[in-house]
């Protein structure tokens, strides 16, 4: 008797391995297309869902900050948004732990539609672009030096209602080029400002992802997983592009750093590292390791100080038209940082764990300690990369991880301070590192 061979299974170990080849070519194209359909719902649930939304515009949103899903009328409420928010860091680590296997074109297909997705959508998760409008304001339009004085001081301002009431007495704590540059923008409308920064802060990105990819293939690294831990972030896309945040433009001009670094174009590196910092602060924390890797790479000659040199010559250049601009008041951002630092309660991982064992009063002395860990780990991080002991990215990465997590006040988006570090890093613990800082993150809406 002759089996039939349609009815019988096969034993031809080809078509076993051909057929478990193609699963598991298709998970990594699943993996993406839940990512993209996460990224779908929130961009189309956003305007109803009052948890998306900024503080101050959730009671009542003008149309002109809605965005193109509006009328959607779906409101999948916090519960919902909990479920949404949780698959896409699921998805987005299977992305991670699948990258090697994901086609290139499938992946910025990928990155252009979640991009795309959450430009259409209205201001999510953060009222930080008004507070940014408010500060071009109050310099370009009030002649108020924004250093000194907080968005209450043009209380008459049709801008005004829509900054969060937490901001409204802080002067900005923004770098001065960004401050200036946003002069620019002052007599724009809130609509056309609010579409701005979002623009401004996905072209940052994409020049973040670009740079990745050519950096990844001078360390010889796996470009597509790097640009996938950065790409699909669901923090960078969400908080970031979502929120039309300045730190995407503050890592573009990092990261620039970095790769001009990694060609040792060292004074150009400085120079941009100073740059970065002039946007925002947290950007000048690469600084001592470039000037630590120059020093290791000279192997015992007479280091050269070109970091240093570009950094100076960067510094004079954006510090004296700063100082006219805005006169010594300009340094009153440290004072302000330091202040919001100090009362970061629990916007902290450290203040949100004592606040839940009922410790609030040690919030405080806690933070003082950590911030004196924190000094002593980024010194003895820069210490080895002088030896020549750690690489200088893998160590501004750990440095990246400590301000994160012994910081006074932090913010969910601060965690893409990281991730393009973790993926230029050839160490696996600094990119779990990053992945599971980004679930924690997310966890804070």
């Amino acid at each position: 008797m002759i089996a039939d061979p349609f009815l019988a299974p096969s034993t031809s170990p080809g078509l076993g391995i051909e057929a478990t080849r193609a699963r598991s070519d298709r998970l990594p194209l699943l993996v993406l297309g839940g990512l993209v359909a996460s990224g779908l719902i929130v961009a189309l649930t956003a305007a109803n869902t009052r948890q998306l939304l900024p503080s101050s515009i959730r009671v009542s949103t003008p149309s002109y900050l809605a965005g193109a899903f509006a009328h959607s009328g779906v409101d999948v409420g916090l519960s919902g948004l909990i479920i949404v928010l949780g698959l896409m860091c699921v998805f987005y680590a299977l992305a991670v732990r699948v990258a090697d296997r994901l086609p290139m074109w499938a992946l910025l297909m990928a990155i252009a539609a979640l991009y795309t997705l959450v430009l259409l959508a209205p201001p999510i998760l953060s009222t930080d672009m008004f507070s940014y409008v408010a500060y071009s304001r109050l310099g370009a339009l009030y002649h108020i030096n924004p250093y000194v004085h907080g968005p209450d001081a043009i209380s008459s301002d049709a801008l005004y209602p829509f900054v969060s009431p937490r901001w409204i007495t802080t002067p900005t704590v923004y770098g001065p080029l960004f401050t200036a540059l946003g002069y620019l923008l002052a007599s724009f409308d809130v609509a056309a400002q609010v579409l701005v920064y979002k623009l401004a802060a996905a072209v940052s990105s994409l020049f973040v992802v670009v740079i990745v990819y050519r950096a990844a293939a001078l360390r010889g690294l796996n470009q597509v997983k790097a640009v996938t831990l950065v790409g699909l972030n669901p923090v960078v896309i969400l908080y970031g592009v979502g929120g039309g945040h300045n730190d995407l433009l503050m890592l573009a001009v990092l990261m620039g750093a970095v790769y001009v670094g990694l060609r040792q174009r060292d004074g150009a590196s400085g120079a941009l590292l100073v740059v970065a910092a002039a946007v925002k602060l947290s950007g000048g924390l690469l600084l001592p390791f470039a000037v630590a890797n120059e020093r290791a790479r000279g192997n015992g000659r007479q280091p050269s100080a070109a970091v240093l040199a570009g950094a100076t010559v960067a510094t004079v250049l954006i510090g004296l038209p700063s100082l006219v601009l805005f006169g010594p008041s300009v340094l009153h951002l440290l004072s302000t940082l330091q202040g919001i630092q100090s009362h970061g309660g629990e916007h902290s991982i450290h203040g949100w764990i004592l606040s839940a064992f009922g410790l609030q009063r040690w919030i405080g002395p806690v933070g003082i300690v950590l911030d004196g860990l924190f000094v002593a780990a980024v010194a003895r991080l820069a210490i080895r990369v002088w030896r020549g002991g750690l690489d200088w990215i893998t160590a501004a990465g750990w440095a990246t991880v400590w301000m994160l997590v012994t910081a006074g006040f932090l913010l969910p988006w601060y965690v893409a301070w990281l991730i393009p570090l973790a993926a230029l890093s050839r160490d696996r613990r600094l990119l779990i590192t990053s992945v599971i800082l980004t679930a924690v993150c997310m966890t804070t809406l």
